[in-house]
């Protein structure tokens, strides 16, 4: 299983009145080691773009385990879960510096045609990259 992993300085815009981080932070992060992982693997997003594709949220769930603080480093995770015919799961930890792990997570999504929705295969527009995905997925059916 590939893991590519990310560090991001907290900011101080990215907490609440508190100092803590906003929950919804740990969304913005886990598209960033989506796209480092997706990068790292020798593709684009940007890429399935241009030739008409796009790569929508079917599914999230983030469980927040120890709070993070502005000042500190996140370090960001992400693995291919599950890779099948039309969606995709990636895999998330999010963790402070020393380890301790402050969320997880899972995103799904599938891969759609820009001018209709209609969903298509990576297999079909892209086979390496397919199967690449089926390569480092950490779930092998």
């Amino acid at each position: 299983m590939f893991v590519s992993k990310k560090e991001i300085e907290i900011r101080y815009a990215e907490t609440d009145q508190m100092g803590v981080v906003y929950h919804a932070n740990y969304l913005v992060w886990m598209e960033i080691g989506r796209t480092a992982l997706i990068q790292e693997l020798g593709f684009t997003y940007a890429g399935l773009e241009e030739r008409g594709y796009l790569s929508p949220v079917t599914d999230l769930s983030v469980q927040y385990k120890a709070a993070m603080r502005y000042g500190q480093t996140a370090k960001v995770r992400t693995w291919i879960e599950k890779h099948g015919r039309l969606r995709t799961t990636y895999g998330y930890e999010i963790l402070h510096e020393d380890g301790t792990v402050a969320a997880t997570g899972l995103s799904e999504h599938v891969l759609v045609r820009k001018e209709n929705f209609r969903p298509v295969s990576l297999e079909r527009i892209d086979p390496k990259w397919d199967a690449k995905y089926h390569e480092v997925k950490r779930i092998k059916e």
